[in-house]
């Protein structure tokens, strides 16, 4: 724990604001003096990189695995620049917001990135925590420029000017060993509460799926539905699809209606697929328009108890327009669903659309070669069981009051996984600017083998 490590037994002025007082025996130096800037290239066929914000640098192929993003590098790689293990690479344009990080791989970045090569006498790891700090992030955003944040962009003549604190060689592995010791542990821990929220989301799944595809009585007379997903259903329901119960379903206006330059701070929310959360809308500050452009887009524009249906990436997210939402914008990866008055309770629907068994039915009739995606014609086809309303408000009731201590154990998991990031967050900046001693500890450390190294959740 933070509180158990004492503070160093002296300290200086480091005279750099972001990093404010630092230990006596510690250095100052300018990135220009700790690292030397490399442009290898002429290695098309080395594995494909990515920095990131939430990982610093992995294999690209992981990130389209994990996410809706296409690969749009370039077929001809030969100016992709090489990086190799322990070197520092930094997206130019998103370093300000913490896309830079060791490398543990060689391969290839865009040319657009910045590779630097610790010097030796440098510990790569220690720059990497250091670097991957929130403070060395606002450094970087008071050196980057451009018009916009979106075009701010921290060049390397800028980069080599930046002080940073420079601990002795010995000092900085310890420093290292100690961060990855306790790093493995608190993802362990984070780790452990992500598979008890996996296993409380299939509890709650059951319940809905349950009571939205049998109803309140269990000695109900059942018939076969015709549809594999939702098997026999109560024999006085009826069966829809959701063309016939849509007013309208639209998808979200086309790239090239909605481009990056349209994007303000604090403005009218854009809701995409990452947005969906829980059958909830949660907005995304960065995420948000104008007024003009909301004008120019209003046909996308929410109203109450429109459904907003994620059609990119992982399917099933959904979330419910209330009175907050109204006037937002449907995004680019999302559809606006709005149901015609008299067939379900809009709260049921949305209980209908988020349930477990129809997102793997939209997963199999999704089309796409590189990622799932969702069209109108594909989602009005969906069959859906459709009891009589005031049936269908004694069944969200009853969900309700089934599931209620399962969403409280599930935002109580939330939040110390969020907790647990806030203190490894805190813990680091911490310790890699000298605001705390990490050396005896560090060396009581025991050795750990590769058996209790574990990837990473996030």
């Amino acid at each position: 724990m933070i509180a158990d490590l004492k503070p160093y037994p002296a300290y200086k002025d480091s005279g750099v604001p972001w990093l404010g007082e630092i230990p006596e025996h510690w250095e100052i130096l300018p990135n220009r003096a700790v690292f030397t800037e490399i442009k290898e290239r002429n290695h098309p066929d080395a594995d494909m990189l990515s920095v990131t914000i939430s990982k610093g640098v992995i294999r690209q192929r992981a990130l389209l695995e994990d996410s809706s993003k296409k690969d749009s590098s370039n077929l001809d790689k030969a100016a992709y620049k090489l990086v190799r293990r322990g070197d520092i690479a930094y997206n130019k344009m998103r370093a300000w917001q913490g896309a830079i990080g060791i490398s543990e791989y060689q391969g290839i970045v865009s040319p657009a990135y910045v590779i630097q090569r610790p010097r030796i006498g440098a510990d790569s790891r220690y720059l990497h925590y250091l670097l991957r700090t929130p403070a060395f992030a606002k450094e970087a955003e008071r050196w980057s420029y451009g018009i916009t944040s979106d075009m701010w962009s921290l060049r390397p003549e800028h980069f080599r000017l930046i002080y940073i604190c420079f601990p002795p060689l010995p000092e900085q592995h310890s420093i290292t060993r100690y961060l990855d010791y306790m790093d493995r542990r608190i993802r362990r821990y984070i780790r452990a509460k992500q598979k008890l929220i996996a296993l409380l989301e299939e509890q709650k799944q059951a319940i809905i799926h349950q009571a939205v595809t049998r109803g309140l009585d269990p000695n109900v007379r059942l018939k076969p539905s015709g549809v594999e997903w939702l098997g026999d259903v109560p024999e006085h329901w009826s069966e829809v699809t959701v063309g016939q119960i849509a007013e309208s379903l639209q998808t979200g206006p086309f790239g090239s209606q909605l481009h990056a330059s349209d994007y303000v701070e604090g403005g009218i929310p854009v809701i995409n697929p990452l947005h969906l959360r829980g059958g909830k809308i949660c907005a995304d500050s960065k995420f948000a328009v104008s007024q003009d452009t909301v004008a120019r887009l209003s046909r996308h524009k929410l109203e109450l108890d429109d459904v907003v249906i994620g059609r990119r990436g992982e399917m099933g997210r959904c979330g419910l327009v209330g009175a907050e939402e109204v006037g937002w914008l449907c995004g680019t990866g999302s559809m606006r669903l709005r149901p015609k008055p008299g067939f379900f309770d809009p709260k049921y629907l949305l209980l209908l659309l988020t349930s477990k068994r129809v997102g793997e039915f939209l997963s199999l009739v999704s089309v796409g070669a590189t990622m799932e995606n969702l069209n109108p014609s594909i989602v009005s086809r969906v069959r859906l069981p459709c009891p009589p309303v005031a049936e269908q408000q004694r069944i969200i009731a009853l969900v309700n009051d089934l599931t209620s201590h399962v969403e409280h154990a599930i935002k109580r998991a939330e939040r110390e996984i969020a907790l647990l990031r806030e203190y490894r967050t805190r813990l680091i900046a911490d310790v890699v600017t000298g605001q705390v001693d990490v050396r005896a500890a560090a060396a009581q450390l025991a050795d750990e083998t590769e058996l209790d190294q574990i990837v990473n959740e996030e």
